[in-house]
């Protein structure tokens, strides 16, 4: 594809709006600032795979991080590159993966053909909503002073969701606690694969530190983290049951309910010194 043939671009992430807010019983004219989310179309050497309702920020890295979570890659170097197509109906991102990769994808693709399920489109069993990973080593014990002072950080490293209020986001820390990367989304999910996306487009990895998200931990979110080997993922809010067994099942420490001082570990609690 010639870039010259689409226009590329990257939205704002976020936009004002006018607003009458209600207070001391009377209306005020002010301005707020809302999170933008459009819909953001994953397309694999010409073929459209998944369409997400995302923030059109970091859309390479986010492209990237998806593929890699999603296992459509293993690794960097199956993934060719990436552009950004507008269109009225929303943003596609052209996306050039290996032909190995691609084979793979058309399997995957071809074994869903025709199936539907109830929450989790093309699935019929168990066994395919846990998709095969292995399982995850652990670099070295994580101490709970390293999880808090991570914790305290967060929210001064989210500057969209400061300004809007509705913004997820992914964040990871080194094993003493400092915070090295945040990504922002309008999609939990989203956010992980665009911190993903920019570590791994940076050359890091995840075999030292930890992850933390602000939102639930689902069994997807345990999935794309063990995907990339992350050994241990703090969630500031609940996991469900689902987590907390493939958790287990991978070998991933999981924290949820992380907030101020307090945190609840339900898997592999021995890796938190």
């Amino acid at each position: 594809m010639n870039c010259s043939d689409h226009p590329v671009l990257e939205q704002a992430p976020v936009v004002s709006s006018h607003i009458l807010r209600w207070r001391n019983s009377r209306w005020a004219h002010e301005q707020d600032s809302l999170a933008v989310e459009l819909p953001i179309a994953l397309e694999f050497n010409g073929i459209s795979h998944a369409v997400m309702l995302a923030t059109p920020s970091d859309l390479e890295s986010f492209a990237l991080g998806f593929a890699l979570s999603e296992s459509i890659v293993d690794h960097r170097l199956e993934f060719r590159g990436a552009e950004v197509e507008e269109s009225k109906a929303g943003i596609t991102v052209h996306c050039e993966i290996s032909n190995n990769a691609f084979v793979r994808l058309k399997q995957r693709r071809r074994n869903m053909a025709g199936r539907t399920g109830c929450g989790l489109c093309g699935v019929e069993s168990l066994g395919q909503v846990l998709r095969p990973l292995p399982l995850v080593q652990h670099a070295a014990p994580v101490s709970v002073s390293a999880i808090r002072s991570a914790l305290q950080s967060l929210s001064s490293m989210q500057p969209l969701a400061n300004l809007t209020g509705g913004m997820h986001a992914a964040a990871w820390s080194a094993l003493d606690g400092r915070l090295q990367h945040v990504a922002e989304d309008v999609g939990r999910h989203n956010a992980l694969d665009k911190l993903i996306g920019k570590m791994v487009g940076q050359g890091l990895d995840f075999s030292a530190g930890f992850l933390l998200i602000t939102s639930r931990a689902s069994v997807e979110m345990v999935q794309k983290a063990a995907a990339l080997g992350i050994s241990l993922m703090v969630a500031i809010s609940a996991p469900t049951s689902l987590a907390v067994e493939t958790a287990e099942a991978l070998g991933v420490t999981l924290v949820a309910f992380a907030r101020g001082d307090e945190f609840v570990a339900y898997a592999h609690a021995g890796w938190i010194s």
